[in-house]
């Protein structure tokens, strides 16, 4: 199987595990509300993505998406994930995390250039 097979896969099964860990945190626990499942599904992958970038920067392959690229959409999942669980408490929570995320995204393209 080759190297881009191998992430896919390690990428479904991650996904399986976040699923299972938002379910956990839902049913038995009750530690999050129903309409905080998917929010916290989206964070998480977003945390994933940041993870997986890691690993492409590591081991860069030719015709792939770069790692900059997957850093970005991942805390873009984070930003969305976190606004959305901040809304029902306060919007004004939302656009902080949204603003950071932004101020995040711009320092790094700027290091990324450097």
């Amino acid at each position: 199987m080759s190297d881009v097979g191998q992430r896919g896969l390690l990428s479904i099964g991650i996904f399986f595990i976040i699923l299972v860990i938002a379910i956990i945190l839902y049913v038995p626990l009750g530690l999050v509300s129903l309409y905080d499942v998917v929010p916290l599904i989206l964070a998480l992958s977003g945390c994933w993505l940041m993870i997986l970038a890691g690993i492409r920067a590591s081991n860069p392959q030719k015709y792939e998406r770069g790692p900059f690229s997957t850093f970005a959409m991942g805390l873009l999942l984070i930003a969305v994930g976190g606004a959305w669980l901040f809304a029902y408490i306060n919007l004004l929570y939302s656009l902080a995390v949204v603003l950071l995320v932004f101020g995040a995204l711009a320092i790094a393209a700027a290091l990324k250039r450097k």
